[in-house]
């Protein structure tokens, strides 16, 4: 699934590229070949030394910032994440989150 950010700009992608039928949405140096995780990592590094932005950056980081953005902005549950990431337990979203402990037990000092 794309949201609607996401099909505008890959409306704006196919426009300019134009591919035929048998190429891959993002293509290798061959042509032949889709791009590789590593040609993505190189990718996202490279944007993020063009910005100064400190740090470790690849393609795993968008998809745990992805997971952080849901539940922080948006309050989407661990159960429907650990879905999302085809993770086997909500447990092992947390843990892949960061969530710690102290977090999860703060909510019994909430008053209802």
């Amino acid at each position: 699934m794309v949201n609607k950010s996401i099909h505008r700009a890959l409306q704006g992608y196919l426009e300019a590229v134009k591919p035929g039928d048998d190429n891959f949405l993002f293509e290798g140096r061959s042509g032949r070949t889709p791009i590789t995780i590593q040609r993505v990592n190189q990718m996202i590094k490279s944007w993020t030394r063009a910005i100064n932005l400190k740090g470790n950056y690849g393609a795993h980081t968008l998809r745990k910032t992805f997971g952080y953005m849901q539940r922080k902005r948006f309050g989407i549950g661990f159960e429907v994440l650990a879905k999302r990431f085809n993770h086997s337990s909500p447990a092992i979203t947390m843990r892949y989150l960061g969530i710690q402990a102290d977090e999860v037990n703060g909510i019994l000092l909430n008053e209802i």
